[in-house]
């Protein structure tokens, strides 16, 4: 099984990113979680140019389309989601209701210096991606205080936010599997 993560900040050192390798570590065998990182790279999505798509958005869509799953970390930014971020979900959430988000099996985690661990902009992230069509766990996972959150290893200091985290995963996986057999049937 193949989980892409998506973290939404573009700073190398982002605690989002940090949040994505200790959900890596947490996985079982057999199940991969590959960051995507060309947040950056996105144009500012724009009609005009759907007929044309971008290469970088040719990309990050054939990315989601191939993963069995995402995994979204996100900060929040001035009470709301990342601008990049909600830019890349809504190249994704084209065309409706044929994206590359339809019956996509998604969890929003998020961290952030704050002591609410970026619960609306998680809020807000599910919200955008069940507008799209996406099988959304109505779930969240608030690591606040991230700036010492983490241990030198990336995985989680706190051992109740890490079987939490473990068991958002084994949702996920779950609701991956699933989707995967009521296609095959």
């Amino acid at each position: 099984m193949h989980i892409l993560g998506i973290s939404g900040s573009l700073r190398r050192a982002s605690h989002n990113r940090t949040l994505l390798q200790a959900a890596r570590a947490e996985l079982p065998a057999g199940v991969d979680l590959v960051e995507w990182e060309g947040l950056a790279g996105l144009p500012a999505f724009d009609e005009d140019l759907e007929h044309t798509t971008p290469l970088s958005v040719r990309a990050f869509l054939a990315d989601v389309d191939d993963a069995d799953a995402l995994l979204i970390a996100t900060p929040e930014y001035n009470a709301s989601v990342p601008g990049a971020l909600k830019n890349a979900l809504d190249w994704a959430s084209r065309p409706f209701p044929a994206n590359v988000l339809h019956q996509k099996p998604s969890l929003v985690i998020g961290a952030s210096t704050g002591l609410f661990g970026a619960v609306w902009a998680q809020a807000e992230v599910r919200k955008v991606l069940a507008a799209s069509g996406a099988i959304v766990l109505d779930a969240e996972l608030a690591v606040g205080a991230a700036d010492g959150a983490f241990r030198a290893d990336a995985s989680l200091a706190d051992a109740r936010l890490r079987l939490r985290l473990r068991a958002l995963l084994g949702d996920l996986i779950r609701a991956a599997e699933c989707h995967a057999e009521c296609r095959a049937a």
